[in-house]
């Protein structure tokens, strides 16, 4: 992991000044970069931290947006499949809260998902795993595909705004 966050740095800080921020964009997208670390990344290049910060987040939507709306797709197919019909692009819940688990891990994430809701997931999910997979699991468990969008983007914001801050008082203080 040591060696992308290298190579990502070294990538963007290579691009011209002016293109910097499409680097930082793209290192958003990678799950376990994101937006918190892309922000980290372009600051690091020497971006404006409100730049690097608008950049990341960008990037990290644009990939949450992708994953979200594939999801769900992928959810409506096999919900159609299941029932014998034709999907209609909206979100039926498969699974009960008294169905079982096929797996310890999806068990406690769905133990997670109906204590804390589609806010809380979004917001302490990064601690643990990517925006990606905590988006992708609350779609697969039924929950709406604008609301984990729009509490996932929240979420990634927050996240990449308060490490980002860290991040340029941290490069403050050393560079001065």
């Amino acid at each position: 992991m040591a060696d992308l966050l290298i190579s990502l740095q070294d990538f963007t800080a290579s691009l011209p000044p002016f293109l910097r921020w499409l680097g930082v964009m793209l290192a958003a997208v990678i799950p376990y970069v994101e937006a918190e670390g892309a922000a980290v990344l372009g600051i690091a290049a020497g971006l404006h931290p409100v730049v690097a910060i608008a950049a990341a987040l960008a990037g990290n939507a644009l990939a949450l947006a992708v994953v979200v709306n594939a999801t769900s797709a992928v959810r409506s197919g096999v919900a159609a499949r299941r029932s014998g019909s034709t999907p209609t692009g909206g979100v039926t819940v498969i699974e009960r809260d008294d169905d079982p688990a096929p797996d310890a891990k999806r068990a406690r994430m769905r133990r997670v998902f109906n204590r804390y809701g589609v806010p809380g997931v979004s917001f302490l999910g990064p601690l643990l795993l990517p925006s990606h997979v905590t988006a992708a699991a609350m779609v697969g468990f039924g929950a709406p595909k604008r609301t984990v969008l729009t509490w996932g983007i929240i979420a990634v914001g927050a996240w990449a705004i308060v490490i980002g801050t860290i991040a340029y008082l941290g490069v403050s203080a050393v560079v001065g």
